[in-house]
């Protein structure tokens, strides 16, 4: 009985010890700079979205926040960086919704995407967008559905890579439509564009921020959204669904998340200075000049998200018949 004794006021120590730490470590956290990493270059989707966050981001914690850009393999070069860093609140993941759609084309993966993280928040959402080189004859979705039915593998399309939203928009397009397309997988959504907008591949399903200011100037024609409502941004660009493509929708997101074992209170700091910049008006501003909208939603809503659409993913890989070229 003693032993029994012993043995639970060593463990009430010990978890009051591991409580004492977390707490300690909540609050003196950061007191360093705070890696955030994109796994996609720059000037793609996500930098940009990033780089919004990123200045009111280091005021609202006090300490600086510097992004690295680690692009390649649809995001998953980048994110098995993060997964393999220490848990301690100083290295970030900020990507996008490929996080979910990987698992689904790439089956051996260098990380678990449930396992090796953990959820901090949802930052915001935005429509993908299909958009053309001013030179390329088609001028609508209907008309490239017509070359590509005249002309079967002839038509290619681009995206930031395999597993990444574009590539989906792209594959359900090609096969609602029962044609056949090529698809070009970039390191993401800088030099995608660059390429679209020199003639190097004719059409391209990407995040919004990534070609807003091209499609303005007139450097890229745009065709369609993949949302189910249009882009305020872009109001007159019709949506797939409008389009005739029933039941057509590809979400893009961009979340935060961290290495697992990171400390939960770690985890609560970085969510609240999150929601307080994206509550910011200034912030919402520019989120909404890039075409998307501000979220800020809590961690567990975070994770029962990326839960779902790792399920709701995999089935439309499948479903699609979509695999790595």
């Amino acid at each position: 009985m003693r032993r029994s004794n012993l043995a639970v006021t060593v463990l009430s120590i010990t978890f009051g010890l591991l409580g004492f730490t977390q707490l300690a470590v909540a609050q003196s956290w950061p007191t360093k700079p705070i890696k955030l990493v994109v796994p996609y270059p720059p000037g793609g989707g996500t930098d940009v979205i990033a780089r919004i966050v990123q200045e009111p981001l280091s005021q609202a914690l006090g300490q600086q926040v510097i992004i690295d850009n680690r692009g390649g393999a649809g995001g998953s070069i980048g994110t098995d960086i993060v997964s393999k860093s220490a848990a301690d609140g100083y290295t970030v993941l900020f990507t996008l919704s490929s996080h979910t759609i990987n698992p689904a084309i790439y089956p051996k993966l260098a990380f678990d995407t449930e396992k090796d993280f953990l959820p901090v928040s949802l930052v915001a959402s935005l429509p993908q967008i299909l958009v053309a080189n001013p030179d390329f004859p088609a001028k609508t979705v209907k008309e490239v559905i017509d070359l590509a039915k005249a002309k079967p593998d002839s038509i290619a399309y681009a995206s930031v890579g395999n597993g990444s939203p574009g590539h989906l928009a792209g594959a359900m397009m090609a096969g609602a439509a029962g044609v056949s397309m090529t698809h070009i997988p970039y390191r993401g959504g800088g030099p995608a564009v660059t390429d679209v907008m020199a003639g190097q591949v004719p059409l391209l399903w990407v995040s919004i921020p990534a070609a807003a200011n091209f499609i303005k100037a007139g450097k890229l024609r745009a065709l369609a959204v993949s949302t189910v409502k249009r882009s305020p941004v872009f109001p007159d660009v019709p949506t797939m669904a409008e389009l005739g493509f029933k039941d057509y929708e590809v979400d893009s997101w961009y979340a935060m998340f961290v290495p697992a074992k990171t400390p939960q209170p770690v985890i609560d700091t970085l969510y609240k200075a999150t929601v307080k910049v994206l509550a910011e008006p200034a912030v919402k501003e520019k989120l909404l000049a890039q075409g998307a909208e501000a979220v800020g939603n809590t961690p567990a809503q975070l994770g029962a998200m990326v839960k779902s659409e790792i399920v709701k993913w995999k089935k439309v890989v499948k479903d699609a018949g979509i695999k790595v070229e």
